[in-house]
């Protein structure tokens, strides 16, 4: 469940609250971070190549998150039960966020129509988030190309 969202989302705007299940089965709620940076993910699907990559970089890189007071989440349409197993197969030391019904993709204006070999399909354009502690969207980047990025966020970061 999140709020509803009236448009694109720009730098400056409040971050979407966003009311998720995490890869444990356990309830999550956004705004209960306030106070902290978010680094917000959006990620097309468990265990496939592009996200392994992306997963993985934000895991090597989590102790200098950490010590800008960050908070990393990836958030994908996937079930419990393969985040679970992407979380454990790769180590990841991060919460994974469980988006099966598109309401938080929909309400960052992630979920959008793609071109899979040759047809039109839905699915999570891969963005991220960066949210500041007074929950205000800091940074936003879109069609993110997974090798490097964290670098790329972590950069941001420490530039606020």
């Amino acid at each position: 469940m999140t709020e509803p969202n009236s448009g694109i989302l720009r730098e400056g705007d409040a971050a979407p609250d966003i009311r998720l299940q995490t890869d444990t089965g356990e309830d999550f709620r956004l705004s209960e971070l306030k106070g902290r940076n978010v680094v917000l993910y959006f990620y097309p699907r468990a265990s496939t190549p592009g996200c392994t990559v992306e997963a993985c970089e934000f895991r090597d890189s989590t102790a200098a998150f950490s010590s800008e007071d960050a908070v990393i989440l990836g958030i994908s349409p996937d079930k419990p039960g393969p985040q679970t197993k992407f979380k454990a197969k790769y180590d990841l030391p991060f919460t994974l966020l469980c988006d099966v019904d598109r309401a938080a993709a929909q309400a960052y204006g992630v979920w959008k129509e793609k071109n899979m070999y040759g047809k039109k399909v839905m699915g999570i354009e891969r963005t991220t988030f960066l949210i500041g502690k007074d929950g205000r969207i800091k940074r936003i980047f879109p069609k993110v190309k997974p090798q490097g990025h964290a670098a790329e966020v972590l950069a941001a970061l420490a530039a606020l």
